[in-house]
């Protein structure tokens, strides 16, 4: 026996829990439940993270997951414990399936047949944010080596125990390139060791237009963690709804497993939501754990009910479905169909199944770095680059110089337009003069002139060689 630890979630969650709790049981799988409360009743008590320390141990203790959706109480002061709760346990890899259910659910794409693999624990996602001037807020994207090469290689793990037979890759380095450049790169760098599998590269752009498009032509897609959000749903919905995705939530020790949509409060308690979403998140534990027969059962039952035409509203049509049911009724209609195989649907086969054991990440050895410049951020109320540079040379040394002046992005100095509207922050390059080194004595410096002269500093970024290779983006225009 399994213990699995359980949150019945807000909104709908109590309902489709419900509902999912008694699928699993009426299957014979070999599981019990440890249930624990998260969520809106969380936040609300005082606790801004939404989970109590006592949730947090029986949740490490089973390291196997199963939530319904939750909700974040609106307004300043209250954390993502979706977020948090991928972050803490480490749950690098959210592998979402998207298939076509044709002709029994409506799409306009009825050979698709993909797997999301999105990164999920940095990206955009760290959540570090800061307002820094009147009118400029920033979040700060932050993309490892480590989180790089553990997702990519396990989209490419996956296509090699599912039979998958292409893995690609979004980004948006044609402008992010140090970011998003890193997760291409190593992209490129893994591939090679799985040379029977094809491998492409897509910017997101293009790419995800592609998805709405022509989905058939992908199969497994990895993403940082941003871009994989977005798209996994636009995914989802493409093969008919949201509400009929699943998703697990992989790390090392731990993994959570859950339907992709949220709590959807207007219609809690109406007895009309669609389980499917968490009944895909069970099999998809189902498979975690072992249960491969288990999970083959209900996915099985599933495809059939949805054959037989008994649908829930959200996927209801006249023509296709035959009986309008809800919540309850829907999990009850899948129960009866446990045993029974579809027959048009492809059928479940789970053989390979199971666990992925990836290695661990190794630390390469360190780089040379090399510090060659600072970035100097400043809150100026100006509007003329020409007067902030004679302005910055009250914080200049005389070893350095000032390369140039960007606002929000592109430069603005030297030869700037007139036309480039300018907001209050400032980013102002030094860099060292030629046969003069850049040290982190003379930022210190600058940043005492700056203070001394009323220049107001709001942030400092070094610049830095890595190899003798910039590691730091020009600015745009230069």
């Amino acid at each position: 026996m399994i213990n699995i630890t359980l949150a019945k979630g807000d909104g709908i969650g109590p309902e489709i829990m419900e509902a999912t709790k008694k699928v699993i049981l009426a299957s014979g799988a070999k599981v019990s439940f440890d249930e624990i409360e998260i969520g809106e009743k969380v936040y609300l008590s005082g606790n801004t993270s939404g989970i109590d320390e006592s949730a947090w141990d029986i949740i490490r203790k089973n390291k196997v997951f199963l939530k319904a959706p939750i909700t974040t109480p609106q307004g300043g002061g209250y954390k993502s414990l979706n977020v948090s709760i991928r972050k803490y346990l480490g749950l690098y890899a959210n592998v979402r399936p998207c298939v076509s259910l044709h002709p029994f659910v409506k799409t306009k794409h009825p050979v698709m047949d993909m797997v999301i693999v999105r990164e999920n624990e940095e990206d955009l996602y760290a959540g570090i944010e800061h307002q820094q001037t009147d009118e400029v807020v920033q979040c700060l994207k932050l993309i490892s080596r480590p989180g790089c090469e553990k997702i990519v290689r396990y989209a490419f793990e996956y296509a090699k125990q599912y039979y998958r037979k292409k893995v690609t890759c979004f980004t948006k380095d044609n402008i992010m390139k140090q970011t998003d450049g890193l997760f291409h790169q190593v992209f490129n760098e893994i591939a090679v060791e799985y040379p029977e599998i094809e491998n492409e590269h897509w910017i997101v752009d293009i790419g995800g237009a592609k998805i709405a498009d022509t989905p058939e032509v992908f199969d497994v897609i990895v993403m940082p963690n941003l871009y994989g959000d977005m798209l996994s749903d636009v995914a989802a919905q493409i093969t008919g709804s949201v509400g009929l995705a699943g998703s697990s939530n992989i790390g090392e020790e731990c993994a959570m497993f859950e339907a992709i949509h949220g709590s959807a409060p207007d219609i809690a308690g109406k007895n009309i939501a669609n389980p499917s979403g968490l009944i895909q998140g069970a099999v998809l534990m189902l498979n975690h754990i072992g249960e491969k027969e288990i999970a083959e059962k209900i996915q099985n039952a599933w495809l059939k009910t949805l054959e037989e035409g008994i649908h829930t509203a959200d996927i209801y049509k006249e023509g296709t479905s035959k009986v309008k049911v809800g919540t309850m009724a829907f999990a009850d209609a899948v129960i009866a169909n446990l045993g029974k195989q579809p027959t048009i649907l492809n059928a479940a086969n789970f053989k390979n199944s199971g666990q992925l054991v990836l290695p661990k990440y190794k630390r390469r050895a360190p780089k040379t770095k090399k510090l060659v410049g600072v970035d100097l951020f400043t809150h100026w109320n100006g509007i003329d680059a020409n007067e902030l540079a004679d302005k910055l040379q009250t914080v200049n040394l005389e070893s350095n110089t000032l390369s140039m002046i960007t606002n929000r992005g592109i430069k603005v100095w030297p030869n700037g337009f007139k036309e480039t509207f300018c907001t209050d922050h400032w980013r102002c390059r030094f860099t060292a003069k030629n046969g003069h080194d850049f040290t982190q004595k003379n930022i210190v410096e600058m940043l005492q002139k700056a203070l001394d002269n009323g220049v107001d500093i709001i942030k400092t970024e070094n610049l830095y060689e890595f190899d003798g290779k910039t590691a730091y983006s020009l600015g745009q225009g230069q």
